[in-house]
């Protein structure tokens, strides 16, 4: 039996799944869909279902987060950015980084000690740098509201990553 693609769109993983995926509390995922940086989808009993193309924007915000000292406020303009321009800001910033990194590797072995990982190095950032999506997935039939009813809630940022 041959089968299907799978679709990176498709909401498939409870929260408890996809912060076990991505290592994470699912205390974490909620702050970040409270920031207005995911919008899973909702059942018809209001669970929340994450997609392939979430787990990588989750990897985006741990990435920016953990090794560039974005607080989540910046990584909510990123991503607001990359989706007005079209553009791959994310992708740009991730490669620029990471030439830096290769030609001063002095200063990646200083961050390194600071942060306890390696700057511009974040294996499953590198591994979806091209795929990485620029919003969470928009299905037909699903709602994408957050808990508050709001689709993009615009509340104080939160400066540290919670787990």
């Amino acid at each position: 039996m041959h089968r299907l693609d799978r679709d990176p769109t498709r909401p498939v993983y409870v929260i408890s799944v996809a912060a076990s995926i991505v290592s994470v509390h699912p205390r974490t995922l909620r702050i970040y869909e409270d920031e207005g940086l995911l919008c899973p989808a909702r059942t018809a009993t209001n669970i929340r279902l994450y997609s392939e193309e979430d787990v990588r924007r989750i990897l985006w915000i741990r990435h920016l987060t953990q090794n560039r000292g974005v607080n989540l406020a910046g990584i909510r303009i990123l991503f607001e950015l990359e989706e007005r321009l079209g553009t791959r800001i994310l992708e740009t910033l991730f490669d620029e980084a990471n030439a830096f990194d290769e030609a001063h590797p002095e200063a990646a072995s200083g961050a390194t000690a600071a942060t306890g990982a390696t700057a511009g190095r974040h294996p499953e950032a590198a591994t979806t740098a091209s795929t990485a999506p620029p919003g969470s997935a928009r299905l037909p039939g699903v709602t994408h509201v957050n808990e508050a009813g709001r689709a993009n809630p615009t509340r104080p940022a939160v400066n540290a990553d919670h787990q």
